[in-house]
């Protein structure tokens, strides 16, 4: 197994029990303790972490086949871009400087560049 592959497949897999803990912690937590809007906004945070844990676990998959080098790119880019769109909207929930609300669109962008580097990685793996 490559390094690269295994790397993906581990950050995935703590990046998916941390969407789970997160997930739980809203649950139990935070119901209560949060306005509806910010325990939705939490809840948008903890969707898109778990979406995005289980696509590098995919990434790892693949390269474990084959590591064309957008597929590196790619897990760069959704690892980014789960820290910055959702890291800042669990920030942005629990009460964080306005500012922070300037991170989800870049985060954003990371995730869409990054499944599109995916699907340009695919694309060019040998038929």
């Amino acid at each position: 197994m490559s390094s690269f592959a295994r790397n993906t497949l581990v950050l995935g897999g703590l990046l998916m029990a941390l969407g789970v803990v997160l997930g739980a912690v809203a649950t139990h937590a935070l119901r209560g303790r949060l306005t509806a809007d910010e325990l939705g906004v939490f809840e948008i945070a903890v969707r898109y972490h778990i979406y995005n844990a289980l696509g590098l676990l995919i990434i790892g998959a693949v390269a474990l086949v084959a590591s064309p080098p957008p597929l590196r790119w790619a897990a760069g880019f959704i690892a980014v871009g789960i820290a910055l769109f959702s890291g800042s909207l669990y920030a942005a929930s629990l009460g964080a400087p306005r500012f922070i609300q300037v991170l989800p669109p870049i985060g954003g962008l990371a995730l869409i560049a990054g499944w599109i580097l995916f699907a340009v990685a695919i694309w060019r793996v040998p038929r």
